[in-house]
């Protein structure tokens, strides 16, 4: 009998564990004329960034900064399910990426028509009483700049990394899918995207969005997903500003302890993922569609 070998070995562990956490994405195969690349394509610096395993850590990131807008957040706490379905959400906003990352023209598109026709439903009143609607542009904004920034910082400090120039284009590539969700005048320089989120005006942490935000420490996940998921979550909070931090009660990992331990543990913990998983299904089948 062969005796498998070390990578078998973690590629078992690592799907029994983080497949069931961080789903990646699988899009339905279509019947699609061969070569249609989709919003993005092979050569764009979004296949790079979003193929990447820092994408999990990004994702949990973009979800703790994502509770300082108050009627960002109003919006989950009276219409999500996110308490009693946090795997199922996980479940669809990585097939929402897929989709938009590497499905075709066609897939992304439907996949953003879902998004809003749900979206149209989520409106009513924030606590501090002010209207809010999901598809608001300024809301739609925050959402998908928070999201552009996390994943952005995710891969800079716990992926590969990306030069200037690249960085750059990444968020310009993001910006057209940004446009399609009914965002107005999306950034397009990691400059110009740093700036506008740290500066938000509306940036507040409500009693909703700490409790959101303990929601996610203590996530209820299968005891063998536990300790990945906090390396993960170590270096997401890592990766939130100081004062956003405080703002939300989030003391540890420190400033210190998080960019010499948490980030390093977490950078150790994507690149065995990347190598023992390899490419996510959606990737694998991008490739063949378009033949790179």
């Amino acid at each position: 009998m062969a005796v498998p070998g070390p990578k078998s070995v973690v590629r078992s562990a690592a799907t029994a564990t983080m497949s069931r956490v961080f789903p990646r994405g699988r899009p339905a195969i279509t019947a699609v004329p061969a070569g249609d690349a989709g919003i993005f394509g092979p050569e764009s610096v979004t296949w790079r960034v979003h193929s990447n395993f820092s994408m999990f850590a990004g994702g949990i990131r973009a979800l703790v900064v994502q509770t300082l807008h108050p009627l960002a957040m109003a919006g989950v706490a009276e219409h999500s399910n996110y308490r009693a379905d946090p795997l199922g959400r996980l479940h669809r906003t990585a097939a929402f990426i897929a989709a938009t990352t590497y499905g075709t023209t066609a897939d992304a598109d439907a996949a953003i028509a879902r998004v809003r026709a749900i979206h149209e439903r989520v409106r009513g009143v924030a606590p501090d009483g002010r209207p809010y609607a999901a598809n608001d542009p300024e809301l739609l904004a925050w959402v998908h700049h928070v999201e552009v920034q996390s994943f952005l910082l995710a891969y800079q400090r716990l992926g590969p990394g990306l030069s200037a120039p690249d960085a750059d284009r990444y968020v310009r590539e993001m910006a057209r899918l940004g446009e399609r969700m009914g965002v107005v005048a999306p950034m397009t320089t990691a400059d110009a995207l740093h700036a506008w989120v740290r500066d938000h005006p509306e940036q507040r942490a409500t009693a909703e969005a700490r409790a959101a935000v303990r929601f996610l420490i203590l996530a209820p996940l299968p005891l063998a997903a536990r300790a990945p998921y906090a390396v993960l979550l170590a270096a997401a909070i890592s990766l939130v500003p100081l004062r956003q931090r405080l703002a939300l009660g989030l003391v540890l990992p420190g400033p210190v302890l998080g960019r010499l331990a948490s980030e390093p543990v977490a950078a150790a913990l994507v690149s065995t993922l990347g190598w023992s998983l390899g490419p996510s299904p959606a990737l694998v089948q991008a490739r063949a569609r378009v033949g790179a």
